[in-house]
């Protein structure tokens, strides 16, 4: 059973959500599709308050290299462009629809019939990709025709399909590998096509059995998928370790994944490309897990993007009592909630309910350098050290003890007996170092 070379951590994977099936969320009555769904410039809207929309019309065009195209999720008249509030507080601008009954564009492929033949080149393969304003549905929500186009000096040798989800609680990729294991094997071969490589591999980890029997049985068909099972340990899902796990190689210092041969996609980004080359379906759907302890339901729901969370809670009874916080994203690295009004991205992965004592800080105290930090760490750093470096602003130290490198992922913070919070300190350093390196003249 393969796994990374450096450090990691083991924390209850907590998947009480993974035997609920994917379910149809209700559409709303009012969407909010924000223009800001990407890493990199926000899209352009290029609709107008009384436009009558389409599900799955254009209605913002990508603003720069990195970006990406922005499609309604939903039917009915434009109501205005308006600034809303995202889930952190901040304002962004967002096209505000009123719902008028559920009608499709008719470029979109609606039937249930699995296509298999790739018909597209390569070319014409990242072409549509862009079109559909497919994104990285693995947190970062990285242009996906983007990445599926290597520098010039840089060669893809191999891709790999990121199943691990290693994060806690989360289970809607678990779901998508259970439920429509062909379509993300056909999305895989798709962008194995437009890499122009003959291998690629789906990497699972062990506490998903089913997933794993499943995906190995359908992909006797595509005998250039090779299914590996890892070991469970937290962050597994993260590129520089999956790719360390399943093919054995270190991405450098600074460097991408790319610089391996290696090109990392998500389980959910494979199911999007394969609706977007085999289906004209551009990415205005996803699957997000409502889960916790203190959840009445457990969920992993299909939703259009642009719904307000509020719905979604609503939509699960309510609320919890006991609730403290609400987080997008697992409990590891995802962000709490600041505005549960907020409208669903394309990268929304999940709402998880946690309570006071799980969310409650224990109060800090001083290092005893034990070390288990330095151990935990999978990128091989010291965050004791940067801790400190970071407190007292040593910001050339900083950078000469590689801050940079930094995944934020937790794990230093998670095994801290002392409680410290490394990270917190660790990605404000992290932050303004890279700031200061990228003010530099460059040579």
């Amino acid at each position: 059973m393969k796994t990374f070379s450096l450090g990691g951590v083991h924390p209850n994977d907590s998947k009480i959500s993974a035997n609920a099936a994917i379910e149809n969320f209700p559409i709303p009555e009012v969407a909010y599709i924000s223009m800001g769904q990407h890493l990199g410039a926000p899209a352009e809207p290029i609709v107008a308050a009384g436009d009558k929309v389409k599900v799955g019309q254009l209605i913002a065009n990508a603003n720069g290299f990195i970006s990406a195209p922005v499609h309604s999720s939903v039917s009915g008249t434009v109501k205005g462009i308006e600034t809303i509030k995202d889930l952190a507080g901040n304002p962004c601008k967002a096209v505000v629809i009123s719902v008028e009954g559920d009608e499709w564009v008719d470029t979109i492929d609606r039937s249930d019939k699995i296509e298999k033949e790739i018909k597209l080149e390569a070319k014409e393969i990242i072409e549509k990709i862009k079109e559909c304003g497919v994104v990285g549905l693995g947190g970062a929500t990285f242009p996906t025709n983007v990445k599926l186009s290597p520098p010039p000096g840089k060669k893809a040798e191999f891709l790999i399909i990121n199943g691990a989800e290693c994060e806690p609680y989360l289970t809607s990729d678990y779901r998508v590998l259970i439920e429509m294991p062909e379509q993300v094997l056909i999305g895989a071969a798709i962008m194995m096509k437009a890499l122009n490589v003959t291998k690629g591999f789906i990497g699972i980890e062990e506490n998903k059995p089913e997933a794993i029997k499943v995906m190995q049985q359908k992909a006797k068909e595509y005998p250039q998928i090779e299914i590996v099972t890892l070991k469970k340990k937290y962050p597994q899902g993260g590129e520089k370790q999956l790719i360390d796990a399943v093919v054995g190689r270190q991405v450098p210092s600074m460097g991408l994944p790319i610089d391996t041969g290696a090109v990392v996609q998500n389980v959910g980004t494979a199911l999007a490309v394969y609706e977007a080359v085999q289906k004209n379906k551009p990415l205005f759907e996803g699957i997000l897990t409502v889960t916790g302890e203190c959840s009445k339901e457990q969920k992993n729901f299909k939703h259009r993007v642009g719904t307000p969370i509020s719905k979604i809670i609503e939509a699960v009874g309510g609320m919890p009592e006991n609730a403290a916080k609400v987080i997008s994203g697992g409990p590891m690295m995802g962000k709490a909630m600041a505005n549960l009004d907020a409208p669903t991205l394309k990268g929304s992965s999940s709402v998880l309910f946690l309570t006071e004592a799980q969310t409650k800080r224990k109060p800090e105290s001083n290092c005893i350098r034990c070390g288990k930090c330095a151990e935990a760490c999978p990128m091989g750093l010291e965050p004791f050290l940067l801790n400190k470096l970071g407190r007292v602003g040593r910001m050339d130290d900083l950078e000469a003890n590689k801050v940079y490198d930094c995944i934020e992922c937790g794990c230093c913070q998670y095994t801290c007996p002392a409680y410290i919070p490394l990270l917190d300190t660790i990605r404000l350093a992290k932050g303004n170092v890279i700031k200061i390196m990228r003010s530099r003249p460059k040579k």
